[in-house]
This record gives C-alpha cells, structure tokens and sequence, in this order.
C-alpha cells in the first residue's frame, strides 16, 4: 500500500471571496479535485492541507493554486474545474516534465497559454520550427492558437505580414451559385480565421491591416506561383486539399517564414477517390528535419465538456470499424 503523506500549504492573498469561488457551492469544486486525483483537501481559511501519494499531492497542490490565480478574473464553475484538471493541472505537468517550454502569448483579450500537454508542446513547436502541422479534432485549439502565434510574430515584428489561407471546399453540402465579387466569395469559408483575429486584434485594426494587406486571407488557390518571404502563413482545414494543392502550398514557403497546417483527418469533404494532401504530407514529412507534428485527440478538446465526449465516442467508432476491416482482410486472405 503506497504510504500517504499530508502537505501545508497557503494561497495567497487571503481573499474570502476568492476562497469561496475556489471551493465552490459547498465545497463541490474541492470534491471533484479530491475525486479525480485520489486525495483529500482539508483547509481553514488560506491554509490547505492535501493527504494522498506523493505525486497526487503535488498535482493537488498545483491545481489549487492554478485554480486560486485564476479566481482573480474569472467565477469558477464545474465544468472549469474539470476542464483546468484535464490541461492545466495534470498534464501541464507532464508536459513541462517532458521539456515543453511554456509560451505565453499576450494579445488585446489577455494572455494565451496553452492548455495541456499537447497543446504547449504545439505552441513551443511553432516558436522553434520553420513547418508546423496540427492535427486532431475540433475544438482542440489547433486554429485559435495558430493564429495567436501569427498575431504575436507581427506585433513583435518577426513577420511583416499574415497570410491565411483554406481550401474553398463544401463541407458536405453544395451551396450552389454564392453572389458578390471574390471576397464575398469566399467569406463564408475563411470566417473561422477572421473571428481569431477581431478577438486578438479587434475589428477595427483587423479592418486597417487588411486594407494595407498587412493580413491577407485568401483562398488556396491564389497562392500558387507565389513566395511568401517574411510572413506567417497558415492552412486551416488542410484535410481538404489534395496532394497536389498541399505540396504547391507548402513549396511557396520563404525565407523568414513560418507555416502552419492544421486540419482535422475526420472531417473530409474531398470526394471520396480523391486521397487528402494533408494525409499524404504526414506520410511523407514525418521524418523530415525542420518540420513538426502535433497529434491532438478528445481529451485536449477545450469547447463544451459535452464535445469532448461526442468527439471520443466517434474515435471509438472509428477504432472499431477499422479493427473489423482488419479482421475481414485477414478472413479473406486465409
């Protein structure tokens, strides 16, 4: 039996107010930490005591004290809590164990940091690589946090402009005839990207920095011919090119530049004969020096509690459908 060890410790300031919204409506946010890491949490006023094996008490201890500077700007709920033990709490940890440098992105809405183990690995990646795919579900931060980092770079001015770019591709649905001239277009499929930028940047700046083609937001098929020194380019929605789209986009690449493809392996809209550039490059690149992978799954999800649980019973589903073709071959081979 693993010997258990009791831990003091005080959070400060000593703040009523800030203590209630840590514990929550009697104390339920405290239960749920003390459920999920095995431990107990006993504390008068400022002063906590965890009891449990070593290691959980130290995540318990970095737990409650992420959670009590958060206190400072935000009222706790339930699905907070669960949502901070899931990235910020546990395998945070893991992932500064694990070398991650943390990044922290400062941007007109606040501080950005990465919730997770992979979603900090993912930002130190593009901090430190030249080529730089994520690749996981919605609702993991691939997008968002991509497009903090770009808005970083031109505010620090290591980039002179911001290039976002999608495949104009029906997300399963033929829209038929869309009226307007090319930005009007091709609005509808790149709003995604913009929405990131008036929360960074705000809409007003957005709009100036787009007049001067500072941002450029384009469909795929207005980069080829052309190379792009000294900007920060991203791909959102990468599963929707074809390999061929996918190789022009990432030989347009300068000196100077940073890329970033992100994409989702679940959701292709391509026709089915048609194999995807995203696919193809993970196949082909994985090994190549000077290009980076984030592979993210259900549990980096940040949206609704509920999306996490719907994107995992699909990965489940799709485990199974491919153990059960795997099985066929073999019957058919023997």
């Amino acid at each position: 039996m693993t010997d258990l060890i009791h831990h003091d410790f005080t959070l400060e300031p000593a703040d009523g107010e800030r203590l209630s919204n840590l514990a929550g409506p009697f104390d339920e946010n405290l239960r749920q930490i003390e459920l999920r890491l095995g431990v107990e949490i006993a504390n008068r006023g400022n002063v906590f005591r965890v009891t449990g094996n070593a290691h959980a008490v130290k995540l318990g201890e970095h737990v409650l004290r992420d959670l009590y500077a958060a206190t400072e700007h935000e009222a706790l709920s339930g699905a907070q809590v669960n949502l901070r033990l899931s990235e910020s709490g546990i395998d945070a940890l893991d992932a500064r164990a694990e070398g991650a440098q943390d990044v922290a992105i400062k941007t007109k809405r606040g501080t950005i940091r990465g919730r997770g183990a992979n979603q900090q690995r993912y930002l130190h990646a593009i901090a430190t690589h030249d080529v730089n795919f994520g690749v996981g579900p919605a609702g993991t931060g691939k997008t968002y946090l991509a497009v903090a980092m770009a808005v970083d770079a031109l505010n620090d001015n290591r980039v002179q402009r911001l290039i976002l770019v999608r495949p104009a591709v029906e997300a399963g649905e033929k829209l038929g005839f869309l009226p307007g001239d090319l930005t009007q277009k091709v609005d509808p499929y790149l709003r995604p990207l913009y929405d990131a930028l008036y929360e960074m940047l705000g809409i007003e700046k957005v709009g100036k920095l787009i007049e001067r083609s500072v941002i450029e937001i384009a469909p795929l098929a207005y980069m080829r011919g052309r190379t792009l020194n000294d900007a920060f380019v991203i791909l959102d929605e990468a599963q929707n090119t074809t390999v061929e789209q996918m190789k022009m986009f990432l030989t347009r690449i300068g000196f100077g530049s940073v890329a970033v493809v992100t994409g989702d392996m679940t959701q292709n809209d391509l026709p089915r004969h048609v194999k995807s550039g995203l696919r193809d490059a993970i196949e082909v690149l994985r090994d190549v020096d000077g290009v980076s992978f984030t592979f993210f799954t259900a549990k980096d999800v940040v949206r609704h509690p509920l999306v996490q649980r719907i994107v995992r019973a699909y990965e489940q589903r799709e485990a199974t459908a491919e153990t059960l073709a795997s099985k066929a071959t073999r019957t058919d081979e023997s």
